[in-house]
């Protein structure tokens, strides 16, 4: 039934565009930014052959009929009843974007991430796509094929008689410039020929960008361990049945994960299907991409670091059903792959799956809901899952697949810790890396052994401190201390991006002697280079690793061997093989671990398990050195001996406890205004409808509410922060409650809201 919005969208249509019965055929359109939606549009009869789900259209909008982008979600021949609809003025895509399967999964993640449909919408396509980048408009000829049956009967002259013959025969439609070089004649006889009604020009865009990747050396398949076959055997036996099962493959590092989805992937392959597989940082991508070129002839690449020309290219090969694999970061989930028979996602724990601005989806759950619409199996591979996915599996409804041993029986690396709070009151060294770090990495480098320095901040120095009165120099638009970048001499925020000349004198007291305090990845770099002179040196952060190319330069020159000693922030932490890296130093294990968040303790685990695999890969073995203030901590005792299972059993107890994730779902809601107290007034209000109607519907005992109160970074960009946690056991029940209440609540002017569905960013 039409609503009483969509009404206002209406005009009356001449009676002759209305069938006898007095039906028509009716679009759903979405519209970005509209208060309210689907809109129904009337598909005028010139259009109906281009009208259909996935396609954009150009529709009038409003009492002014302002002209909106729309996409087609749904088409049906209607009886139009009432006020009569208002029609689609033109078709923008000679083709559709989205397949019914995409359509239904953007329609699931707006109601399940509590946005707006458009936004998924735009979200799913690349803008290269939607803007047809690395496109122009050719006028493409061809024959006729009533033309073609007699052009032996044609009277013409030789050339275009050449010409005519050239074209009908060609596989495909042909520019003039390409039928003149074919033909071997100049444009005269083509034009004639044009002129005669015997070719027939189109207009249409075609790609000037070409997306060929150079060749790789090919690779025969491995031979697998007996956990490596398990585990295979399991997933051939979901792609032959054919069904959706969902695997979490928990193997330690250098167990040879990678190598079962290359397998797995062959064989869907071998049933003429196609495979995403889906990596948490760009970082990785070149060296995956890599591994999948030598196995498979055609590899497509979808992340945020290719320009839209290429994203384009690679996303309509993937379109077209040309591309056996996709590889890439966490959109590449929405590859718009025809036949797909498999997903994957390798180190499935990592935070950067999730989306941290609208659609704030994670790419771990929407590749579970596409992997069951579509029937194919599901891989996660992580050798520290999420404690979400891991209690899944424990309860059934993942298949766990174990693979603890590392390949050819390599032990894992030796993991020792190095307490901090020796060395800081020993007063023998003051710098990032500890007497026995430094010890043991020139031990590595005398061995001819290469060296990763794990050290979770940017910048020199955390943050800048007058001694005098004690204050630190802050950002003015955010409640946080500023970085010290030593290039330039600046001084930056890494949550706004402010960015001014670091200060020379207190703006407090005046004091000038102004000290800079906390390890940055800059400040060990520079320690590194001092300690180590002989030494090559790299640098890999977010600061260093910004242009196109970055990180596949720096991985090659560090696997090629030109690199000694390679330090950086998580991007070095995942996922790299490295068969030639003997030592890994954690330089400071604790830096996320007091954060005021309930994951804090898993993503130090984590991060320290992972960045240990990256060494002892080869027969030459490895070591990892753990320097912390808190040895004692039960993520950083659990992660020196390997031992998953004993820090899992002891957080999900703590969550179980508290009715944090998995035992509970959990929405945040954040609000942000110019002024504080009517931010935290309606936040309040908002926070106390939400709980109230949730009460109803799950009973007190089984909800909580935490806040409102002020954020932790209190302030951004000017404005004030406040946010509230809610948890409950109904997901469903918890969406709807904050879905509803949002509709009861008055926003002030000024104040903008967001939520956060299944936050990990607590922040």
């Amino acid at each position: 039934m039409t609503s009483p919005q969509q009404n206002l969208f209406a005009i009356d249509p001449e009676p002759w565009e209305l069938d006898s019965a007095g039906e028509a055929l009716v679009a759903e359109v979405v519209v970005a930014d509209a208060p309210t939606g689907p809109y129904s549009y009337r598909v005028p009869g010139e259009l109906a052959r281009d009208v259909e789900p996935g396609r954009r259209v150009w529709i009038p909008l409003g009492r002014g009929n302002r002209k909106r982008i729309g996409y087609v979600v749904a088409l049906e021949t209607k009886r139009l009843t009432g006020r009569p609809l208002k029609e689609i003025a033109s078709v923008i895509d000679r083709r559709s974007l989205l397949s019914p399967a995409m359509l239904k999964l953007t329609r699931w993640m707006a109601d399940h991430y509590l946005c707006r449909w458009s936004s998924v919408l735009d979200g799913v396509l690349p803008s290269g796509v939607r803007t047809d980048k690395g496109t122009r408009e050719v006028t493409l000829l061809s024959v006729p094929a009533k033309v073609a049956a007699r052009i032996a009967s044609l009277q013409l002259p030789a050339k275009q008689h050449t010409a005519l013959a050239t074209l009908a025969a060609s596989p495909q439609p042909l520019t003039t410039a390409q039928l003149a070089a074919k033909a071997g004649c100049t444009s005269g006889p083509i034009k004639a020929l044009i002129g005669k009604g015997l070719v027939e020009p189109t207009r249409r865009r075609v790609f000037d960008h070409d997306s060929a990747s150079e060749a790789v050396p090919r690779e025969p398949g491995k031979d697998l361990s007996p956990q490596q076959q398990t585990a295979l055997a399991a997933i051939h036996a979901a792609l032959e049945a054919p069904r959706h099962e969902t695997f979490l493959i928990r193997g330690v590092t250098g167990s040879g994960k990678t190598e079962v989805y290359i397998q797995a992937i062959e064989r869907a392959v071998s049933f003429n299907r196609q495979a995403i597989v889906l990596v948490p940082e760009i970082s990785l991508t070149p060296q995956t991409v890599g591994r999948f070129r030598a196995r498979f002839d055609r590899v497509a690449v979808l992340h945020s670091h290719l320009s839209d020309a290429d994203r384009h290219a690679h996303w309509r090969a993937i379109a077209d059903g040309a591309v056996q694999v996709v590889v890439g970061a966490r959109s590449a989930v929405f590859a718009p792959a025809p036949r797909l028979g498999l997903i994957a996602l390798d180190e499935e724990h990592e935070g950067s799956f999730k989306q941290d601005s609208a659609p704030r989806y994670h790419a771990r759950d929407v590749a579970l809901f596409r992997a069951k619409e579509e029937g194919v199996p599901l891989v996660l591979g992580s050798a520290t899952p999420a404690l979400e996915s891991f209690h899944k599996a424990l309860t059934g409804e993942y298949t766990l697949l174990n693979m603890p041993q590392r390949i050819f029986g390599r032990p894992l690396p030796a993991v020792r810790t190095l307490d901090l709070r020796g060395e800081f009151r020993s007063r023998q060294s003051r710098g990032a890396i500890s007497r026995q770090l430094h010890q043991a990495i020139t031990e590595a480098l005398r061995e001819n052994g290469q060296v990763m320095l794990l050290l979770n901040r940017r910048g020199f120095s955390t943050h800048i401190q007058c001694p005098a009165c004690g204050q630190a120099v802050r950002c003015p638009h955010c409640d946080l201390t500023l970085t010290y970048h030593r290039h330039g001499e600046r001084a930056r925020c890494h949550f706004c991006d402010y960015d001014a000349p670091a200060p020379t004198v207190c703006g407090a007291c005046d004091f000038g002697g102004l000290q800079f305090r906390g390890l940055g990845t800059q400040r060990l770099e520079a320690e590194a280079r001092a300690r180590f002179k002989e030494a090559r040196i790299l640098r890999m952060d977010s600061d260093t690793m910004q242009g196109r190319g970055a990180h596949e330069a720096a991985l090659t020159k560090f696997k090629n061997g030109e690199i000694d000693i390679l330090l950086g922030t998580q991007m070095i932490a995942k996922g790299l093989d490295f068969p030639n890296v003997t030592l890994v130093g954690v330089v400071n294990a604790d830096v996320a671990l007091h954060l005021p968040d309930f994951r804090a303790a898993e993503r130090t685990f984590q991060l320290v398990t992972q960045v240990a695999g990256r060494t002892g890969r080869s027969e030459r073995g490895g070591r990892v050195l753990v320097q912390t203030f808190a040895p004692e901590s039960p993520a950083i005792d659990a992660a020196t001996t390997h031992d998953f299972e004993k820090f899992a059993r002891m957080e999900l107890d703590n969550r179980r406890r508290f009715g944090y994730p998995p035992f509970g779902s959990l929405i945040r809601v954040i609000a942000r205004g110019p002024q504080e107290e009517t931010t935290a007034a309606f936040l309040d209000a908002f926070a106390k409808a939400s709980a109230e109607r949730l009460k109803s519907d799950c009973g007190e005992v089984d909800m909580r509410l935490l806040g409102p109160a002020p954020a932790p970074i209190a302030k951004h960009l000017g404005k004030y922060r406040y946010h509230f946690l809610l948890l409950a056991k109904d997901a469903a029940a918890l969406r709807e409650s904050v879905r509803k209440s949002s509709e009861g609540v008055t926003c002030p002017d000024g104040v903008q809201w967001i939520a956060d569905v299944d936050p990990l960013d607590m922040m």
